[in-house]
């Protein structure tokens, strides 16, 4: 991939990654912040500025890079701070905390195909901006059903282990997050099975670009 390539598929990618995070770890402080912990507001992340949210290596560098060999931008933002001694009825609390973000991407992945298939089927194609107006909103929906599906996966670390972990109790709980430990060697050893021809990434994700795209075929076929 060339410099200008990648350079206008970072322009491309990037309103959909950083409101895809932004809104994502908002969603966590939010929900945690109704349900008595404030930690986030105080700390200064209970906001919708992406800055406040920026992660060195998971919302620069590793996307990135993804960008570079040509994989699509993908990646993770700071998590917000959640004290669980501050919540009210903790189990349930973090329930509904943990799926807070994945919702908030689905949220944002239905209102981008929406506005994908409104300019897709509404507006003149000759239109200035056409294009990259649709592949802007095309990145949208993907990031965020990929974002969104990818945290609900119930491995320890992902938002989906913390909803599970809500289920579960005494030893099965514990032996449950000492999963936790392995962690970064299952990622790192995904992406490393992906680079040698395994393409196990690919199997991952792609059930949740099928749903993205699922989701702006529906709002077309309405809208035609």
């Amino acid at each position: 991939m060339d410099i200008q390539k990648i350079i206008l598929t970072i322009a491309q990618c990037a309103p959909g990654f950083l409101l895809a995070i932004t809104f994502h770890e908002y969603a966590h402080g939010r929900v945690a912040k109704y349900f008595g912990d404030d930690t986030a507001e105080r700390e200064g992340r209970l906001t919708l500025n992406p800055a406040a949210h920026i992660d060195p290596m998971g919302t620069v560098f590793f996307p990135l890079f993804l960008v570079a060999i040509g994989a699509g931008a993908f990646g993770w933002a700071k998590p917000v701070p959640v004290v669980t001694r501050n919540l009210r009825d903790v189990k349930r609390a973090m329930f509904w905390v943990a799926l807070a973000g994945p919702l908030a991407n689905f949220i944002l992945a239905i209102i981008s195909a929406f506005f994908f298939a409104i300019i897709y089927v509404l507006v003149d194609s000759n239109f200035q901006f056409h294009k990259e107006l649709l592949e802007i909103l095309n990145y949208s929906v993907l990031i965020n059903c990929v974002l969104g599906a990818f945290n609900l996966i119930p491995w320890p670390g992902l938002d989906g282990s913390r909803v599970l972990a809500t289920f579960l109790k005494g030893e099965t709980l514990r032996k449950y997050e000492n999963l936790g430990q392995y962690t970064n060697m299952v990622f790192f050893g995904l992406i490393a099975l992906s680079f040698m021809g395994v393409p196990t990434l690919h199997y991952i994700i792609q059930p949740f670009v099928f749903l993205g795209r699922l989701i702006q075929q529906i709002f077309i076929m309405i809208l035609t």
